[in-house]
């Protein structure tokens, strides 16, 4: 009984953490979007690319369900998920995104906890595992992702832009730093 309600919350936090990732990209011009916002080139788009990616093998690739999506073989991944290539959209990334969410959703709800699954890119002892375990996996890389989405959206002046692209004044250490020495 337990388990019907881990899964439920587990899958209605991942649903909700999906969103706000994709909240970031609210309000922003496809420049904004995609520009590298750090010095390995990471941007806003690059990060919804990446966690797409990582959910899509997650739930497709470990429980022998593959993604629909198409998807080079992990092991020869070489990084380009984390940015947007210029041949892709906003709307194309979000979409795959999107129906990503369905594929995973659909090996959620049919699955139970307990599924045995097999993640080849973790290394031994620990490449068998469980749906709960990739759950709360691609849960904690979802959460992670949308802080750095959180990072990425604030503007040198302190301010942090939400939902609605509305800004909201932030004081920033910088400037409380100031205002104590002063």
């Amino acid at each position: 009984m337990i388990d019907e309600f881990a899964k439920r919350d587990l899958h209605q936090r991942l649903r909700l953490d999906r969103n706000a990732l994709l909240w970031k990209l609210d309000g922003l011009s496809e420049y904004d979007a995609r520009r590298p916002l750090t010095a390995t080139g990471t941007n806003l788009l690059g990060l919804v690319k990446h966690v797409a990616t990582v959910e899509a093998r997650y739930f497709g690739e470990v429980f022998d369900r593959p993604s629909p999506e198409p998807l080079p073989r992990w092991q020869d991944s070489d990084g380009s998920d984390l940015w947007a290539a210029e041949d892709e959209t906003r709307d194309q990334i979000i979409r795959f995104y999107r129906r990503t969410w369905e594929h995973s959703d659909a090996t959620i709800n049919e699955l139970p906890l307990d599924a045995p699954g097999h993640v080849p890119w973790w290394s031994e002892p620990c490449p068998n595992t469980n749906l709960f375990a990739v759950v709360v996996h691609v849960l904690g890389e979802t959460i992670r992702h949308a802080g750095h989405a959180d990072i990425l959206r604030e503007d040198r002046a302190g301010r942090q832009v939400g939902r609605t692209g509305q800004g909201s004044e932030v004081v920033s250490r910088d400037v409380m730093f100031v205002r104590h020495a002063a």
